[in-house]
């Protein structure tokens, strides 16, 4: 059995995720579509490189879903992973998540996405676990901010150490970003799939296989 890691946003997904869940959500619940303002100030200083992708992602957590029960929240999460699932996956990643769960891999989810629906579309996926970035709740209700680090660059290096610890065995990884490259590098069979150039000639520098993903 070997340790299989999975990405999720543009590597088994043809796109972001996070953003089309709050804005599908919003567009079933147009009068909190003016809270999601609340996001303008954190994307300035994103783009002014005043702040970075974690606190992007919680000001738009907090701006436009704060405050919505978590039952609200299960029901939209179910609605979206179906869909995502339907039509917004590159076949080759399913078909290679299929090979795994054949040979008795233990296959983890490990993204930045937040634990909203990352869980979810691990399950529905065959996937033993999923690892991602957590989010603050008020009871039943979304706070929004993050409760973990955002699961991305170091942070996901920090995590498949962990994992590793737990999970000893042959590993592999697989990734589309550059900033994937520094955990793929740390596993006996890194990918990396639909990345840019720019990001091919650094993994390959770095001993990693690069595949393209339809």
């Amino acid at each position: 059995m070997r340790l299989a890691i999975f990405d999720l946003d543009g590597t088994i997904t043809r796109h972001d995720t996070l953003a089309p869940y709050v804005c599908g959500f919003l567009l079933r619940r147009p009068w909190r579509a003016a809270r999601a303002l609340g996001v303008i100030p954190a994307l300035l200083g994103f783009g002014l490189g005043l702040c970075g992708r974690g606190t992007l992602k919680a000001a738009l957590m907090r701006s436009a879903l704060g405050g919505v029960r978590r039952e609200d929240l299960d029901r939209w999460t179910e609605r979206f992973v179906t869909r995502l699932l339907a039509r917004g996956t590159f076949a080759a990643a399913r078909q290679r998540i299929e090979s795994h769960v054949r040979a008795g891999d233990h296959l983890v989810l490990m993204s930045a996405s937040p634990e909203l629906y990352v869980p979810a579309i691990a399950r529905a996926l065959g996937f033993q676990e999923a690892i991602c970035t957590g989010v603050r709740w008020r009871g039943d209700r979304l706070d929004g901010r993050l409760a973990t680090a955002n699961r991305r660059g170091a942070e996901k290096v920090r995590c498949l150490r962990e994992l590793r610890e737990r999970l000893p065995g042959e590993a592999i990884a697989y990734g589309n970003s550059r900033s994937d490259i520094a955990h793929l590098a740390l596993v006996e069979h890194g990918v990396l799939v639909n990345a840019s150039g720019r990001a091919r000639r650094a993994a390959r520098l770095a001993g990693l296989t690069c595949e393209r993903w339809r």
